[in-house]
C-alpha cells in the first residue's frame, strides 16, 4: 500500500475551527521527536496552541523512553504547546487529566472522521479490538511566571499496514486503515483532533472534569477489567479496575487472598503501566 496523502499545512487549515490550538503549525519531514522540537519551541518562548508535526520521526518515543515506531508518509505523530492552567482545578488534578481527555479528543476526532469507535486504556492508550493504535505522552515543566507548560505528544497509527509493524509488534498493534476501506486523511484527522482537544482544555479549564470523567468512563476497556499493576519502584498489584476518582486516578481492588475476607480496600493509582489480564 502507498503512503497517504502528505501532511500538508494548508490542508489543515482549510477545515481548522479552533481559536488557539494549531493556529500556529510547524511541519517537518523527519524529525528525531516531535516532543522534543517542541519543548524546545516552548522554552523559546512559543505560542499557547503551537503545533509540531512530522512525517516520520527518527527516535520516537513513549513513556518511560521506550521506542515508538514511526515509518514515514502514513500515520500522526505530534506535539502540542500547552500553557497555563485551570483556576478552577488544583494543578495537580488538571495535569492528572490532561492526557486523559487528550486521549478522549483523539477517540472522539477518530469517530467523527472515520467512524472508528477507539477504546481508551488507562492512562494513555488508544485501542481497536483490544490491540494499542496509539497513545499519548505529556511532559510538563513549571515555570515561575506562565504556570506550567504541557507538551502534549500523540502517536497515532492511521494508514501504516499491519505487515509494516516489525515481527514483535504485529500481534498487540493496530493501525485504524484495518478498520475502512480506504486511506484516512490525515490533515483533515488532525484538524478535527485539535477541534475536539480544545473542547476538552476548555471544559476542563471552565468547569472540571465531572463531564470528561464520564465522557472518559464510557470509552474506558480498563473498568471491570482485571489488571496487573506495575509500579516504578518494580512493586506490582493484581486486582479489578473499579473506576476513576476525581483527580483521574485509577481505582483498584487488589485481589483477596481469601474468598471469606473482606474485600481489600480500593487503591488509587496514579502513575503506572496498567496491564490488561486475559478473562
Amino acid at each position: 500500500m502507498a503512503p497517504s496523502a502528505p501532511l500538508s499545512i494548508d490542508a489543515i487549515r482549510s477545515t481548522l475551527a479552533t481559536t488557539a490550538l494549531g493556529q500556529i503549525l510547524y511541519l517537518y519531514q523527519d524529525l528525531p521527536s516531535t516532543n522534543r522540537e517542541a519543548s524546545s519551541l516552548a522554552q523559546q518562548g512559543a505560542a499557547h496552541g503551537t503545533l509540531v508535526m512530522a512525517e516520520q520521526q527518527s527516535g520516537g518515543y513513549g513513556r518511560h523512553g521506550r521506542a515508538w515506531f514511526s515509518p514515514p508518509g502514513f500515520n500522526i505523530y505530534c506535539s502540542l504547546i500547552v500553557r497555563g492552567k485551570s483556576q478552577t482545578v488544583p494543578l495537580a488534578q488538571w495535569l492528572s487529566w490532561v492526557p486523559l481527555v487528550t486521549a478522549l479528543a483523539v477517540a472522539e476526532a477518530t469517530q467523527q472522521v472515520a467512524a472508528i469507535p477507539l477504546a481508551l486504556k488507562w492512562p494513555n492508550d488508544l485501542l481497536l479490538q483490544d490491540r494499542k493504535v496509539g497513545g499519548i505522552l505529556c511532559e510538563s515543566t513549571l515555570t515561575t511566571t506562565n504556570g506550567p507548560i504541557v507538551i502534549i505528544g500523540i502517536g497515532l497509527n492511521v494508514n501504516v499496514p499491519l505487515q509494516s509493524f516489525p515481527a514483535e509488534l504485529r500481534p498487540i498493534a493496530a493501525s485504524l486503515i484495518e478498520a475502512v476501506s480506504q486511506p484516512i486523511d490525515r490533515n483533515r484527522l488532525i484538524a478535527q483532533l485539535l477541534w475536539e482537544l480544545e473542547q476538552c482544555l476548555d471544559e476542563l479549564q471552565s468547569h472540571g472534569a465531572a463531564r470528561l470523567r464520564q465522557a472518559y468512563l464510557t470509552r474506558c476497556a480498563t473498568l471491570g477489567r482485571q489488571v496487573k499493576v506495575l509500579f516504578t519502584n518494580d512493586q506490582h498489584i493484581i486486582g479489578t479496575a473499579e473506576t476513576l476518582s476525581a483527580d483521574g486516578a485509577l481505582q483498584v481492588r487488589p485481589l483477596s487472598a481469601s474468598p471469606r475476607s473482606h474485600p481489600p480496600a480500593l487503591i488509587e493509582v496514579h502513575a503506572a503501566d496498567v496491564i490488561h489480564l486475559r478473562e
